[in-house]
């Protein structure tokens, strides 16, 4: 298997779940107080503009717009971030 496709797999299997589990516990904690906190507003974001990079590389790597040594080092930022619960970035930095 190509580092393309581990990486496709672990962003559509592992990682936008992840998020997509995060939101929901947010949005879920947003109804139950009848507000969201200027923290949690920021978060969405975060999140919302995380998926849609994760998008993005899902994008190039059906393009083939991606190499494999780049496809190789965000497998590893990820897998490294999901070790140390580091749900924020995993490993991308803002552009």
């Amino acid at each position: 298997m190509s580092y393309a496709e581990q990486l496709k797999e672990l962003i559509t299997k592992s990682v936008i779940p992840d998020i997509d589990e995060r939101l929901d516990e947010i949005f879920e904690e947003i109804s139950d107080s009848k507000e969201a906190s200027a923290d949690a507003k920021d978060e969405i974001e975060e999140l919302r503009d995380f998926k849609a990079d994760l998008q993005d590389v899902l994008e190039d790597i059906a393009n083939g717009d991606i190499e494999e040594d780049e496809c190789k080092e965000l497998i590893d930022d990820i897998l490294d971030a999901q070790k140390g619960d580091d749900e924020d970035d995993f490993g991308f930095e803002e552009e």
